[in-house]
């Protein structure tokens, strides 16, 4: 649903995002001086103005009109034929110039569903290649495994990591630093707004925008409206993933005695009383190892770029070692 970056500015962390989204509009000179007055991020092609990114959800509530999507189901989406375009676009917002020749990036990637014939490796490939050619170092990670290093530092970096993003679900299962499992199944935010919309007659726009509108897990409010719909859909697709997880992790991954700490994050777990409901379902499931607690990410929308930050740095000062490690050799042979 979003596109993030995170990098480093002395002692903070600063976050850029723009929204996986455009919407297409009629190309006219004050329309296009509109646009550019109100700085608003789009791209003219032909007799058509592309609005892309956060604005595009606002342009599509406006005009009434659906708004597309670059990404889809957590990758490049294959019948979007505008996708590379706008994918590389929205990229340049968020991420930037190098600092450097080679800077070293990390971008997460998702894992393959395991409910679905998706492949990751087009995606994956695609978008190394556009930071690539930006003049970056680029790297994947596993986007659980970004959960890992974001979340689980004072843990050794063990634990299962469960990311709930808008096209998919990842989840991986580290030890040290380690992924011993890593999966994703093919259902996330998209899935729930979509299920939302369709059993209420709402347009999936406007089911996106309530649930991004302080919406919350309660279960006591709108029966048989939007928010009512989205509550149900919500606690299936935690139903859903939790037997996936059952289903996947073999007890031979697990040491025997340790306990395991869980971590959720992801822009999908954002609602209020989300990780109640999580932990409440998972002590119900038959889970081959230990639980020592489950813990929701103080900034879920943030984690996985943060993640993906602490990745590059700790690569580039190994790099660094690397370098000054070098240097000492080359001094002792002189």
């Amino acid at each position: 649903m979003n596109i993030l970056s995170a990098q480093q500015d002395g002692n903070d962390t600063v976050f850029v995002q723009q929204r996986n989204s455009f919407v297409e509009i009629e190309y006219s000179d004050m329309a296009e001086q509109m646009l550019s007055r109100s700085e608003v991020l789009h791209i003219r092609k032909d007799d058509k103005v592309y609005v892309v990114g956060d604005d595009a959800l606002n342009f599509a509530n406006i005009f009434n009109k659906e708004t597309r999507r670059p990404m889809k189901h957590g990758i490049l989406s294959n019948d979007e034929k505008s996708a590379i375009p706008m994918m590389k676009l929205i990229i340049e917002q968020v991420v930037g110039e190098p600092a450097y020749p080679d800077e070293k990036l990390y971008f997460s990637s998702p894992a393959d569903p395991i409910d679905s014939d998706l492949s990751t490796l087009y995606h994956q490939k695609t978008i190394e290649s556009f930071l690539n050619d930006m003049g970056y170092d680029a790297e994947p990670i596993n986007e659980g495994m970004s959960v890992i290093y974001s979340e689980l530092a004072d843990n050794n970096f063990t634990g299962l990591g469960i990311s709930f993003g808008a096209g998919m679900t990842n989840v991986c299962l580290s030890y040290y630093a380690v992924p011993v499992m890593k999966f994703s199944v093919a259902r996330g935010g998209d899935w729930v707004d979509e299920q939302a919309a369709r059993a209420t007659g709402t347009p999936v726009d406007k089911v996106t925008s309530i649930k991004e509108d302080d919406f919350e897990l309660d279960f006591t409010t709108d029966v048989g409206g939007v928010e009512g719909a989205l509550s149900i859909y919500y606690e299936n697709l935690l139903d859903y993933v939790i037997d996936k997880i059952v289903q996947e992790v073999d007890e031979e991954d697990v040491e025997e005695g340790l306990d395991v700490p869980v971590v959720v994050t992801g822009g999908t777990s954002s609602p209020s009383g989300f990780e109640a409901l999580f932990r409440d379902h998972l002590s119900d499931a038959n889970i081959p190892f230990s639980i020592s607690g489950v813990s929701h990410a103080n900034e879920p929308l943030y984690s996985v770029a943060r993640g993906g930050l602490v990745a590059a740095r700790s690569d580039e000062d190994v790099d660094h070692d690397s370098d000054d490690e070098e240097v000492e050799a080359a001094a002792a042979n002189e």
